[in-house]
């Protein structure tokens, strides 16, 4: 039997580190020694996981996608009675949004996008984010006669943007909690 791949499960134990020093201080301020320090390694280990810091950060991109993703489903997966998934993730969001700073990673990234590879990691990572939140609010909306409401793939894009703008609210001190959780459980509402 094979044996797990170490340097896999070593990426694994140390993408969390990664993506709090980018979330932290950004994609240009973080350096590889920064990083190697916080994850209590020596650089050449970090060269050993990843062939550059773009791929840590690139890494750190995809991080903040799967965070939310396992969130999401275990979400969809507990159920509760009288509530659709996008209901329960729209609830859950209006209070959890943005609160480990991740979105600081994405607002990084989009400094970035001249990059080839980090404007395709996060094209990637938000169409990702469209298409999970579309087939929620298609699977809320049901059977009704829908017709008077947005498209919903026009309304999973204004769900995931609803979602930046709650962000930009908090980073910049615009939004006050309570505010940040009624724009994100009332539009939000209004948009499922």
């Amino acid at each position: 039997m094979a044996r797990p791949s170490q340097i896999a499960e070593k990426r694994r134990e140390l993408l969390p580190i990664v993506a709090k020093a980018f979330a932290d201080l950004g994609y240009r301020r973080t350096t590889t020694s920064q990083l190697a320090e916080r994850c209590k390694v020596q650089e050449n280990i970090l060269y050993r996981l990843w062939p550059d810091k773009k791929a840590m950060f690139i890494a750190a991109i995809e991080h903040v996608y799967d965070l939310s993703l396992a969130v999401w489903k275990r979400l969809l997966i507990k159920g509760e009675k009288g509530k659709s998934g996008a209901e329960r993730l729209l609830e859950y969001e209006a209070s959890h949004h943005g609160e480990f700073g991740h979105y600081r990673i994405v607002f990084a990234g989009l400094s970035e996008t001249d990059d080839p590879d980090i404007q395709a990691a996060l094209a990637g990572m938000y169409q990702r984010f469209q298409r999970f939140v579309r087939e929620q609010v298609v699977a809320h909306r049901g059977n009704r006669n829908a017709s008077s409401l947005p498209d919903p793939a026009l309304a999973a894009w204004a769900l995931v943007g609803l979602g930046t703008v709650a962000n930009i609210g908090r980073e910049l001190g615009l939004l006050n909690d309570r505010q940040r959780r009624r724009l994100m459980a009332e539009i939000g509402q209004v948009l499922l």
